[in-house]
């Protein structure tokens, strides 16, 4: 008779392979499809295995990727207590490092949770967002990354006039204006120095940022309606009253942050956000602040960068705060705009509370329809 069954499974996109043990016993190994069947047959096995050694519990961990938490989902449905860690926050050698397998990977996952459930170490799991929350960020993620690759297409159309030497005329100014549009039209059409090759180049740049900024008027639509549905609508609403704060802003904390009641302090948020400083303390040496973890989604921080401009510059507040901050340190500018995000992210975070105390999420959010929905 066994207590428990323990597994580690090192997730790859096409196969999953498992380390299984019962109790303190040694591990087996066992490898499946990462696809639905295989899931559902590794689901299958485990349950057979655990019944045949008496177990009726069986713990099951794998790390955070790509892959999403379908095989988490699945598990749970199975019956299975599954758990997500999260890969920077489980600590390994440099002769791990060296020596990396997929199989030495599953052993430690397997260490990990055994540890944790038979001696109370503590299990470094990630939060997993319900099903609209994970929705929600595809909306917001999807905007981002369409802005992220059309700043990428204008720089490459900037980086290909430096290339051939082809300076900007001061006319134009600086910005994506009408005019420069068409002068760079013009110098696909042949007027200007630019050879053929470097011509096609440039139409095919030209022809990416147009359908990118389509692409970025449609997701600000999504962003509108996600925005207005009611289980965000009174947080979005509250948040925007922050000066310099959007709705893709205050969704893109609450979409990254998840249920933001479930922080029950500040300091937890920002270490979420990795706007903590590293530390490191040894001995009689003295506690010593580094830069910040940077752990948790870049993306967010990316959003809470540009918030924190627009922040200061309309809130007078908020500027005289950065200022004082820039005063104590005037050659690292942007020491003072971290400590400002972290400001802000902490400040959307309290009025993201207080809007869904005061108005309750409801269960499920109308999938949105219309003009304004999904394309048809």
């Amino acid at each position: 008779m066994a207590d428990y069954t323990f597994v580690g499974c090192d997730a790859h996109n096409k196969t999953l392979l498992l380390k299984v043990a019962m109790d303190r016993e040694a591990s087996v190994q066992r490898s499946f499809a990462n696809t639905r069947p295989g899931r559902k047959a590794l689901a299958r096995w485990l349950l057979g295995v655990a019944g045949e050694a008496g177990c009726s519990t069986i713990y099951f961990a794998y790390e955070a990727s790509g892959l999403g938490f379908t095989l988490h989902d699945e598990l749970t449905a199975a019956g299975v207590t599954s758990w997500v860690l999260a890969p920077t926050k489980i600590a390994r050698s440099p002769q791990h490092r060296r020596r990396k397998c997929d199989a030495k990977d599953a052993e430690r996952l397997l260490d990990i949770v055994r540890a944790h459930v038979l001696a109370g170490s503590e299990l470094p799991a990630v939060w997993v967002p319900g099903h609209e929350v994970r929705d929600a960020r595809e909306v917001v993620r999807g905007r981002l990354a369409v802005a992220k690759r059309l700043t990428a297409a204008k720089t490459e159309v900037r980086s290909l006039l430096t290339r051939r030497g082809v300076e900007r005329p001061k006319r134009l100014g600086k910005g994506w204006s009408k005019a420069f549009r068409a002068w760079l039209s013009g110098l696909v059409e042949g007027h200007g120095p630019l050879l053929w090759g470097a011509r096609v180049l440039l139409a095919s740049l030209m022809a990416q940022v147009e359908f990118l900024e389509g692409e970025l008027h449609y997701f600000d639509e999504q962003v509108m309606v996600l925005a207005h549905q009611e289980r965000h609508a009174a947080a979005v609403e509250a948040m925007t009253s922050v000066k310099g704060v959007g709705e893709l802003t205050a969704l893109a904390v609450l979409t990254e942050l998840g249920d933001v009641r479930r922080f029950s302090r500040r300091g937890q948020v920002a270490a979420y956000a990795g706007l903590v400083p590293r530390t490191d303390e040894s001995g009689e040496a003295a506690d010593h602040k580094g830069h910040i973890t940077k752990q948790g989604p870049s993306r967010l921080r990316g959003v809470l960068s540009q918030a924190a401009h627009s922040w200061v510059r309309w809130d007078p507040a908020a500027k005289a705060a950065y200022e004082r901050l820039v005063a104590r340190n005037p050659k690292h500018k942007k020491i003072a705009l971290v400590a400002m995000m972290r400001r802000l992210l902490i400040r959307l975070w309290h009025r993201g509370v207080d809007a869904l105390r005061a108005s309750p999420c409801p269960g499920s959010a109308a999938e949105p329809d219309g003009a304004a929905g999904v394309r048809r």
